[in-house]
């Protein structure tokens, strides 16, 4: 079989939708990064402070599914667009003088405008590269989160630290604003969406069939243990660092980067990995599904020692450690359920799935809110939140051991699909 070449601008298109996921994840994490100071003004309880992390999901999931049936019909180049205006405009309404009712919604807003980013980002760029050359690009893709907080935390908590916290908000409307004019000039549609599989002549699969399928179920399973890990560290990692170890903001400024630098490590690691071993003959269950699951079993094991080692240091490590190793199952399961899923169905499936799995953030921040409040004390809180963590990411690793088998699913589901009609 003679590999497909990549068209010629494919990697320019990575590189702007590399920087459409870094404003995105910078915009996620500016609410736990000011989070000391917006409790201390707003006079906030935990409780309301994990609603105010968990309102960012509270739409988050039926954007995605609603954009993502749209993504079939409508060119990805001006979905993305619309997607990434509204982020920018949700952030100005903070600069001046906000009531928690305002946040609230401009939260609930912004996250309606950033669900369906990862998935459409995704069926964006597999209209650039064929199915075998996926992986390196996803983990790229994945990448802008990891750096759109390595570069974003040091500048926004500068803001933070020497101005204010809503100037902040305003600082990412600007660079929202900037991605779009960028976007409009340089983004284009990839040209595999004519030319993989005669999409106009290629069976469909029921949905039904695409959703309750194993890899599926899997996919969703693994990925919201992960997410349960990514969505605390955005809401509640930085409070933990000042008010539960006693850190500076400034010096949590710089500790709130750890987990996403090593993250960043795992995650490009695990995309070249996997594509070396599909390229080596390895089935996608070994190169795609094991390679995904087992770090979180692992991670789960190290998050579940935090509170029993010294408050500090070393609890920070086990954290970075712990839930950067999550971070692999980004990269695999959106190439695997690419495997068999119709090219005319994949962005609704694909964003189905970001809409089931991101569920995790509704639950996660509020989680961890209420056992702060009523725990003895605030470290006991912190240690009940993340032990919880630790059981959500091992159920999940051990779900998609069982569940995730790619590379057999294709032909299972291909033998009950309906045939395309022609006159």
């Amino acid at each position: 079989m003679i590999a497909q070449p990549t068209p010629k601008g494919a990697w320019k298109i990575t590189f702007l939708l590399f920087l459409f996921m870094l404003v995105n994840f910078a915009d996620k994490i500016v609410v736990g990064l000011a989070g000391v100071p917006i409790m201390t003004e707003m006079k906030l309880e935990p409780e309301q402070f994990g609603l105010l992390g968990s309102a960012f999901f509270f739409l988050f999931s039926i954007s995605a599914i609603a954009v993502g049936f749209l993504a079939n019909r409508v060119p990805t180049r001006w979905v993305l667009l619309a997607l990434a205006l509204i982020w920018a405009l949700a952030q100005f309404p903070m600069v001046g003088s906000v009531s928690f009712s305002t946040l609230l919604i401009c939260r609930v807003i912004l996250g309606a405008g950033e669900g369906p980013a990862g998935s459409v980002a995704v069926h964006a760029i597999y209209k650039w590269f064929p199915d075998e050359k996926r992986t390196l690009p996803t983990a790229v893709l994945s990448q802008g989160s990891a750096f759109g907080v390595i570069l974003a935390v040091p500048a926004l908590n500068w803001v933070i630290v020497n101005y204010d916290w809503h100037y902040a908000f305003g600082a990412l409307g600007v660079v929202g604003l900037i991605w779009v004019l960028a976007w409009l000039i340089l983004g284009a549609e990839g040209p595999l969406v004519q030319s993989t599989a005669a999409v106009d002549g290629e069976p469909r699969i029921p949905y039904l069939r695409l959703l309750t399928s194993r890899t599926f179920v899997g996919c969703c399973g693994a990925t919201f243990g992960a997410y349960w890990a990514l969505s605390l560290g955005l809401t509640w990692f930085t409070p933990f660092i000042v008010k539960g170890l006693g850190f500076s903001q400034k010096e949590a400024g710089w500790i709130s980067i750890l987990p996403w630098v090593f993250g960043a490590v795992v995650v490009l690691l695990t995309g070249w990995i996997s594509q070396v071993m599909v390229a080596n003959g390895f089935s996608t269950r070994s190169a795609r599904g094991v390679l995904g699951t087992v770090p979180l079993v692992v991670g789960g094991s190290i998050l579940a020692a935090i509170p029993y080692v010294e408050a500090g240091a070393p609890q920070i490590a086990l954290l970075v450690a712990g839930s950067g190793l999550s971070g692999a199952i980004y990269v695999v399961c959106a190439p695997m359920i690419s495997e068999f899923t119709p090219v005319s169905q994949r962005g609704a499936v694909i964003s189905i799935y970001g809409a089931i799995y991101t569920l995790a953030g509704i639950l996660a921040p509020a989680v961890m809110g209420s056992m702060i409040q009523r725990a003895s004390g605030l470290l006991d809180g912190y240690m009940a939140g993340f032990t919880i963590n630790a059981v959500v990411l091992i159920a999940s690793g051990l779900l998609g051991l069982l569940l995730l088998w790619p590379n057999t699913e294709r032909a299972r589901l291909m033998s009950g699909a309906r045939q395309p009609q022609f006159a």
